[in-house]
């Protein structure tokens, strides 16, 4: 019998889904990582925290770095200066390895990327008996608030609502694999909020009806700054620079047609033409019927 498009959709999030001997790979140069930047005589650190998507339960298989994010004791200087010292204490312990800067993050490539690692410095600006908040890097200059703690929060609350129970990272998800599989300059971050937020006013879930809608959403909003919906920290961006959300807007509507099409074509009762949409949404990934 031939796939429908709610079991293609079953298939292709299973497919996600990263596995856990890839979750063991990545999680074994914590340890080296963590004794090299407590090493640093440029930096104190007070903690590490993991964050991002392998934490959120969001991430993709092999689409999926490990985020560490450090908090740093003493002085602020400027976010540049961060990243170099954040960036030389790792090249000085694993000089084999590359190492480099890519806002807001410090990348470290372990087997060449096939373990890869995001360091995110942060000075926490709340006090010990509030939310951490946290200034990090912004993604071109300067320094941003970060709340990690409240964002992880507000994604799982979102994704226990009753009716929808995983609607949220299932969406996120599928958001993720449509900007990895095509390459599209969003946020990861931003796309998983948006995701949240979408889902947090919804009462069920269809992948194929609810994705539809999110991407059109986000192509009506024109991706615009999304304001922190935790009110801990500041606005944050779809795209680094104009030149990156010109072609995200481009992506993005492209997208929204295609999946429309799919919902219209599967209402239609024509299951294959929906799959042929779904695969050129999801850049030929999504299972074939």
């Amino acid at each position: 019998m031939a796939l429908t498009v709610s079991q293609g959709f079953d298939i292709f999030l299973e497919r996600l889904t990263p596995l856990q001997s890839e979750r063991d790979a990545k999680a074994r140069h914590r340890l080296s990582v963590e004794t090299s930047l407590k090493g640093s005589t440029r930096f104190g650190v007070q903690l590490f925290r993991e964050t991002g998507s392998f934490t959120h339960g969001t991430g993709i298989r092999n689409h999926c770095d490990v985020d560490l994010l450090v908090s740093m004791s003493g002085s602020q200087p400027t976010s540049d200066t961060t990243l170099n010292w954040v960036k030389d204490a790792l090249k000085a312990s694993f000089p084999a390895t590359a190492v480099e800067i890519r806002r807001p993050t410090v990348v470290v490539r372990f087997a060449g990327g096939v373990e890869q690692w995001e360091i995110l410095p942060g000075f926490r600006t709340s006090s010990q008996s509030e939310t951490p908040i946290y200034d990090i890097p912004g993604p071109a200059s300067g320094w941003m608030s970060s709340a990690p703690t409240a964002h992880l929060d507000y994604v799982n609350s979102t994704n226990q609502q009753v009716g929808v129970v995983g609607g949220t990272k299932k969406l996120a998800r599928l958001a993720k694999a449509w900007k990895y599989y095509n390459r599209v300059p969003i946020s990861s971050f931003y796309l998983e909020m948006r995701a949240a937020q979408y889902m947090a006013a919804q009462k069920s879930f269809s992948a194929a009806l609810y994705f539809c809608g999110y991407l059109e959403w986000l192509d009506r909003m024109d991706l615009v700054d999304m304001n922190d919906p935790m009110g801990k920290a500041g606005r944050f961006s779809a795209c680094s620079s104009v030149a990156t959300r010109t072609l995200a807007l481009s992506n993005l509507h492209t997208a929204a047609t295609r999946a429309r099409k799919v919902v219209t074509a599967e209402q239609s009762g024509n299951g294959q033409s929906a799959f042929d949409y779904l695969g050129l949404l999801f850049g030929g990934q999504f299972p074939k019927r």
